[in-house]
């Protein structure tokens, strides 16, 4: 019974990749209405069909990922945003503007040294400093949000400093 559950959540994994291929080429680009309707084009080899919300969202993410940015760095035990976080900064306000429907959860991160405690805090005010830059660049603050995850989702794993400059950022994440 145990094979029969791992190979179906498998397969289960492989249908939930799959669906997730990048078609915004295909059907002109992505709506960012964000409303129920979703936004027609071809959906796999012979098929039609439409995007769900959650299918143009990850699309938008995606997007957002490649073409915008979506994370900044920090210096250790820093919250100060260097020119190159502003210019990615400033590349999302651009991406928000274009489509005002989004919302952005700003999620903040912090190496493995220190305290869980102390990383967690880092994470909240490393969240907060982005956050408060998009508001500065004229996005709502009823748009963004923050949480903090300190050092437990590290991006890079190690006790290097390649590592570590890595893990101390700031992601921001595409919500509807």
């Amino acid at each position: 019974m145990r094979r029969i559950l791992v190979s179906f959540t498998a397969l289960l994994a492989v249908v939930a990749v799959s669906a997730c291929s990048d078609t915004s080429q295909q059907s002109g680009g992505v709506s960012g209405t964000g409303g129920a309707s979703a936004v027609g084009g071809p959906r796999g080899p012979g098929g039609s069909g439409s995007l769900s919300d959650a299918e143009r969202l990850a699309q938008m993410q995606r997007e957002f990922q490649s073409q915008v940015g979506d994370r900044v760095y920090f210096a250790t035990d820093s919250v100060n945003l260097s020119s190159e976080a502003r210019q990615t900064l400033d590349r999302q306000v651009a991406f928000l503007r274009r489509y005002p429907n989004l919302t952005v959860r700003v999620e903040g991160h912090a190496d493995e040294r220190g305290t869980r405690e102390y990383n967690l805090a880092l994470g909240d005010r490393r969240a907060q400093s982005a956050k408060e830059y998009l508001m500065a660049q004229g996005v709502s603050s009823n748009r963004l949000s923050t949480s903090t995850y300190g050092k437990e989702r590290p991006e890079a794993n190690g006790s290097t400093e390649a590592a570590w400059s890595k893990n101390r950022r700031a992601v921001s994440v595409l919500a509807q």
